[in-house]
């Protein structure tokens, strides 16, 4: 058999010194070949869609409101469609692990104890090369059961556990906004998501079919029925490509946006030979609500963020749409995140915090979900606790149809139903939080330990736009100060000196602390608010 041809694109601006070692065991030409193939079919269509986001934006900005899709009512009104059954491993998801796939977490993800591993390139991941090429050969030399890891402060191995303690891994690319400056065809970048899902597609899918799993991804910040058929092209193209038996992949789809939320069902559809499930999101969630309306008025105005828990009304009622939808099409609905990281030198405040994530897992449980997110394996057994209670020996909950659950178009922005409102710590907790995570995105971490949170890019985005929507609505907090720009650049400038003064010479001058207060003040003062913060971000990224 003749060698692939050199593929047409073009590896660009990598530095030698963040090169990873083993970078042409992914760089192959005949996986490049298969991305660029990827890009010749399907980026003309995903840029199609990134201009329909923004038309469809004005138009919340003209209005005010958004509606269920008058010409999609035929496919939610015929109960006749389902989406395929779920293959033997995704059957059972009742808890499930995210992060990043560097090679510890890798390790300790899927030997976590937990179903399903979200193997994160998207929110938890900075994207520079290292952690895209790195991660796809972390995930390689897990299916081949050739990875270990020694951590080299305190001298701890790590290693798999037998094959069947592993949980299963879902990959998560990155978003159809973003682009991966490194890798080109013909002077321009391939999104972010093709090279994602094309390098992790091409050389995984046969290798996890010969596991016994198949190539399963969650689909992020979607925003529309449109964008979920676009991926489903995607899947049939690459199934053929590849020469594996069509409806193998199986996909689930966040639906962290509110315009997602309006045809949860017509996303199902589009994608149902290859839908496994949709899943409940939080702070994106938040953050798309703040974008789309940010020029709605006060009765838009988010509270802080801690504020708005998932028993909101406009919360539970997207929440509960969500399962009766999923359980409706013989999808799994899974439920959202416990971000919070245990600290076995304090009992109290664990014990404390754990009891909230036991309430916040028994309410998704009692709810109907059929599994939920954790981030951290000491989470594992709490999450499984809950879902334990109510699944017992059955994989899901599926036979739940929810037909109790009825919601209005209203309903799901009905924000102003919150009691809550935007206090001065709120500000000051966005500040900070915002100015701390960004700085570590821009050193490359994209899942960070901040205040007993494990955080990532969402966290920074409903903080910078939560900051945007208080200054542009005039704000008045319960101390009487009004927010405002001025206000926000004092309280970041004094958050700034008060970091430095915390962690010290050293790290105050190695680490990218005025990078991150000065793109924090831009994202979240500029009068043209930036669609993503991490657009402006990965000019920045090393």
């Amino acid at each position: 058999m003749s060698a692939p041809a050199p593929s047409p694109l073009a590896i660009v601006e990598v530095d030698p010194a963040h090169t990873p070692e083993r970078q042409g065991e992914v760089l192959t030409d005949a996986a490049l070949t298969f991305v660029a193939e990827l890009h010749r079919r399907f980026t003309p269509r995903r840029d199609e869609l990134l201009a329909r986001r923004a038309e469809r934006r004005a138009e919340i900005a003209r209005t005010s409101t958004l509606d269920f899709l008058p010409e999609t009512a035929q496919i939610r009104a015929d109960d006749s469609w389902k989406v395929a059954e779920a293959p033997a491993a995704l059957n059972d998801r009742r808890v499930e692990i995210t992060g990043p796939t560097d090679r510890k977490m890798t390790i300790n993800a899927l030997n976590s104890g937990a179903k399903v591993w979200l193997a994160d390139f998207e929110d938890a991941s900075a994207p520079t090369w290292e952690n895209v090429v790195g991660g796809q050969l972390n995930l390689i030399d897990a299916y081949e059961r050739r990875i270990d890891f020694t951590d080299a402060g305190s001298g701890k191995s790590y290693a798999l556990k037998p094959a069947e303690e592993l949980a299963t891994v879902v990959m998560r690319p990155r978003g159809w906004h973003l682009e991966e400056r490194h890798l080109q065809f013909e002077d321009r970048p391939v999104p972010g998501a093709l090279v994602d899902f094309g390098l992790y597609f091409f050389h995984n899918a046969k290798r996890l079919l010969s596991l016994g799993k198949g190539p399963y991804f969650y689909l992020p910040k979607t925003e529309s029925h449109l964008e979920a058929r676009l991926w489903n092209d995607i899947f049939v193209f690459a199934q053929d490509y590849v020469g594996i038996p069509q409806g193998t992949v199986r996909a689930t789809v966040l639906i962290e946006t509110i315009t997602a939320a309006y045809e949860m069902e017509e996303i199902l559809y589009e994608l149902r030979d290859h839908a496994s499930g949709l899943n409940a999101g939080r702070w994106d969630y938040l953050f798309s609500i703040v974008k789309n309306f940010r020029d709605g008025g006060a009765k838009f105005v988010l509270p802080d963020r801690n504020a708005v828990t998932m028993t909101a009304p406009f919360m539970r009622a997207y929440t509960e749409l969500l399962v009766r939808t999923c359980h409706k099409r013989g999808a799994h609905a899974i439920g959202g995140m416990a971000a919070f990281i245990p600290n076995r030198r304090d009992p109290e405040a664990n014990e404390k915090a754990l009891a909230k994530v036991k309430n916040d897992k028994d309410r998704e449980a009692g709810d109907g979900f059929d599994g939920s997110w954790v981030a951290h394996p000491d989470l594992v057994p709490v999450a499984r606790a809950s879902f334990d209670a109510v699944l017992g020996d059955k994989p899901h909950q599926k036979d739940r149809l929810r037909e109790d659950v009825s919601v209005s178009a209203a309903d799901l922005i009905a924000i102003d139903t919150l009691d809550a409102k935007p206090t001065y710590q709120g500000l000051i907790d966005a500040v900070q939080v915002g100015t701390r995570y960004i700085e570590a995105w821009l050193r490359g971490l994209g899942a960070v330990a901040i205040f007993g949170l494990m955080e990532d890019a969402a966290t920074a985005e409903i903080s910078r736009s939560q900051i945007w929507q208080w200054v542009d609505a005039g704000v008045v907090f319960e101390n009487g100060q009004k927010a405002t720009a001025d206000l926000v650049r004092k309280i970041a400038a004094e958050q700034l000196a008060a970091i430095r003064t915390e962690v010290g010479e050293d790290a105050s001058t190695s680490g990218k602390w005025q990078q991150a207060h000065d793109l924090l003040l831009k994202v979240s003062l500029d009068a043209d608010y930036a669609e993503f913060l991490t657009l402006p971000a990965y000019e920045l990224l090393g």
